[in-house]
């Protein structure tokens, strides 16, 4: 079943360090959590139209090129593959160093359409995992709502526990990397296994 590896996908991309959590996590220390969520609710809203776009372009696209869908699911994988190895592999982040803050509502929705984090999620995640199991409108919907309430968990998690977050990564990051790593690995392999 899909909805498995799914989940843990975009459990593990939504939680592991990326720019939208460090943005988070930076402005919730320097700017507190009330102002930060201006920035987590335009990431909210930029990254639901990342996700429509990409449901429904994927819908459209699907029934006039069958062989698209096996190419997407190939780079898709590829993708989870070498962003496990860079987080296997990621130093330790220096989130010191990023000392202005960045808590609009505008510049998080903008900042989504130059993420490719979030970009390369919301293809994946579509293309990899939504379109085998369902191509309803609707569900496409519930399934781009749902991929973007984990994402927006994620960044209110490192925003609120920012500092007892970083305090934890800064002594177990290496394990913490791998572990996150293994299970995108994980989600990688099952998107052929499932079938």
């Amino acid at each position: 079943m899909f909805i498995i590896p799914l989940l843990t996908y975009a459990i593990v991309s939504s939680f592991t360090p990326g720019p939208n959590n460090i943005i988070s996590m930076t402005n919730a220390r320097s700017q507190g959590v009330r102002k930060t969520m201006r920035f987590i609710g335009g990431v909210a809203a930029g990254c639901m139209v990342i996700m429509l776009l990409w449901s429904y372009f994927n819908l459209v696209l699907k029934p006039f090129i069958p062989k698209i869908n096996f190419m997407m699911n190939i780079l898709g994988c590829l993708y989870m593959i070498y962003l496990a190895i860079k987080i296997m592999r990621s130093k330790p982040q220096d989130a010191e160093r990023r000392d202005v803050a960045l808590c609009t509502f505008t510049f998080g929705f903008i900042f989504q359409f130059m993420n490719p984090k979030v970009i390369l999620y919301g293809i994946t995640a579509i293309s990899s995992f939504v379109m085998p199991i369902s191509t309803s409108p609707i569900q496409l919907l519930f399934y781009s709502l749902g991929l973007t309430i984990i994402g927006i968990c994620a960044n209110m998690t490192w925003a609120l526990f920012g500092s007892l977050f970083k305090n934890w990564l800064s002594r177990y990051e290496r394990p913490f990397n791998l572990v996150m790593g293994l299970l995108l690995i994980y989600s990688a392999v099952s998107i052929f296994t499932a079938n």
